[in-house]
């Protein structure tokens, strides 16, 4: 039986010598303790050696993906089929394709895999010829070539060029700004009214380049850089200017910088055009998707482009606000719902009302492109473009959802409720620590006034009432001797009834009711009756 056997230097065909010792797979380790043990169960009968590392790659990725090399085939046929054995492979996908072109029979089975677990333990003294430290670079060499061509890495993906490349551009905005500010100051005092008649910082810069001193602009050419009716405007200024005037020496320094800033201008357009490229080579699902400076913002933040393709959605939607999430977290405030990915024309576009859950959505699908552009190997935009799509119509979808309503006698849209955290902070009330009214020290003389009035008001009230109870226990007290001299009179009549006609029948009153009109009207009356009553007995 023959044994094929890859290594980063070549391939290696062994002859096993002894079958017998293969049937014990579990005592197997013990016949490669040594060199010389190994020497007696297997045999090499040929050796393939890479020529350099490229060799090497190409071999082994043509293993990986189950192909059969050239250089490998050429070995195979040449003494695998002379030797009329069957072939020991390590992959059994592998042994398929060699079955399959070249009509050899494989083996693999987990004896087969104990086998070459020994020649690999033993292989410094089983493959003679080569020196152990050429084994060691050769192996670290085909190692990160490996892992370069799994990347799908290449010079042209170099991440790091985007980096620095959006680093310089933000500085030139800032040197430009600073230079351009200093201009228009240092001129002003010459020729103050045309910085209010040009607003273009480059056209101002050409024009001060060409022209120099406000005197020379009656004759100067200004049609290249400036409509007619501009034109015809600065003219018009620079003859009434109230500018000072000035040296040939400051003019010349006022120029040397306008060249600068031009240069300047021109150097950037030229490294946004260079990102622009970097960008759609490195990133291009990114860069339609939020856009190559947001892009570029982002993969700087992160890192590389790798490092971005680690974040989760959520750190990507903030990612650039850690100053606002971590004093939000701080405070119990609301966090912040973007960072960087707010420049994004998808999130300008969009109502302030929807920002977030745009800015939420664009962030799940730029993950997505970015780890497509890490990790994939196509290189096409075919796939931001469709997101992008996508986040458009649901865009359309949110605008319009105010509006839109469902005709006939349907029902409007449901409206949910927008979820908002409210953090209470409960401070300390002292108003409730004083008892006493809060009334001004100072009172005015009406008020005092009106107080006089009310307290006389009342004390007539109870005067009234006071005269009052007293009638009406007067009026108590004449009810009760009525009251005594009408049973008097009952009794009387009834133990003698002599005088019918004179009698007079009155209803006891009770003392609960008041007392009728008559009986406290005449309370004399009857007592001159009762007299009469009292002689006639």
């Amino acid at each position: 039986m023959l044994v094929l056997f890859e290594t980063s230097v070549g391939y290696a065909i062994f002859k096993v010598l002894n079958e017998k010792k293969l049937q014990e797979v579990d005592s197997l380790w013990k016949e490669f303790e040594t060199p010389e043990k190994a020497n007696k169960i297997v045999k090499l009968k040929h050796f393939e050696k890479f020529q350099d590392t490229a060799e090497a790659l190409a071999a082994f990725t043509a293993l990986m993906e189950g192909k059969i090399n050239k250089q490998l085939k050429k070995v195979l046929k040449k003494i695998v089929k002379e030797a009329h054995e069957p072939l020991a492979v390590a992959d059994a996908k592998l042994g398929g394709v060699i079955k399959e072109k070249l009509n050899l029979s494989c083996i693999h089975s987990p004896v087969v895999n104990e086998l070459m677990r020994g020649i690999r333990s033993q292989m410094d003294g089983l493959i003679p010829g080569v020196e152990p430290r050429e084994m060691t670079a050769m192996c670290l060499g085909l190692a990160h070539s490996l892992s370069r061509y799994r990347l799908k890495f290449s010079a042209d993906k170099v991440d790091t060029m985007i980096v620095q490349a959006i680093s310089l551009l933000d500085d030139l905005d800032k040197e430009l700004n600073n230079y351009i500010m200093r201009c228009r100051e240092w001129y002003g005092w010459h020729f103050p009214e045309l910085g209010k008649i040009i607003s273009d910082n480059l056209t101002y810069c050409k024009c001060l380049q060409k022209v120099g001193d406000r005197k020379n602009y009656a004759s100067a050419q200004l049609s290249e850089l400036l409509p007619e009716e501009v034109e015809a405007e600065v003219k018009a200024a620079a003859e009434i200017s109230m500018g000072t005037e000035v040296s040939e020496e400051d003019i010349c320094n006022i120029l040397h910088l306008c060249t600068q800033v031009i240069e300047i201008s021109e150097y950037r357009t030229q490294l946004y055009e260079y990102l622009q490229n970097r960008m759609m080579a490195i990133a291009p699902n990114v860069t339609v998707m939020v856009g190559e400076l947001v892009g570029a913002r982002l993969i700087a933040h992160a890192g590389s482009l790798l490092n971005l393709a680690k974040h989760a959605a959520s750190t990507v939607q903030i990612l650039g606000a850690e100053k606002a999430l971590f004093r939000a977290l701080k405070s119990r405030r609301d966090t912040p719902k973007y960072g960087l990915i707010y420049h994004a024309s998808l999130v300008g576009q969009t109502s302030p009302k929807h920002k977030g859950k745009i800015s939420r959505m664009l962030a799940a699908k730029t993950v997505l492109a970015i780890r497509y552009d890490a990790f994939g190997e196509d290189s096409s935009s075919a796939m931001g473009v469709e997101n992008r799509a996508k986040l458009e119509a649901r865009l359309r979808t949110l605008e319009d959802r105010g509006i839109r309503k469902i005709s006939g006698t349907g029902k409007a849209l449901a409206k949910a409720e927008k979820y908002e955290h409210k953090s209470e902070v409960k401070t300390y009330d002292p108003s409730g620590d004083s008892t006493l009214p809060t009334y001004s020290k100072k009172r005015k003389i009406e008020e005092v006034d009106k107080e006089d009035e009310v307290t006389e008001k009342k004390a007539k009230k109870a005067k009234v009432k006071i005269k009052v109870e007293e009638e009406v226990v007067e009026d108590a007290e004449d009810t009760e001797e009525v009251v005594q001299v009408v049973e008097e009179q009952e009794t009387s009549v009834k133990k003698k009834k002599k005088d019918k006609k004179k009698h007079v029948k009155e209803e006891p009153l009770s003392e609960e009711e008041p007392c009728t009109s008559t009986a406290v009207a005449s309370p004399e009356k009857k007592k001159k009756k009762k007299k009469k009553k009292v002689n006639e007995d």
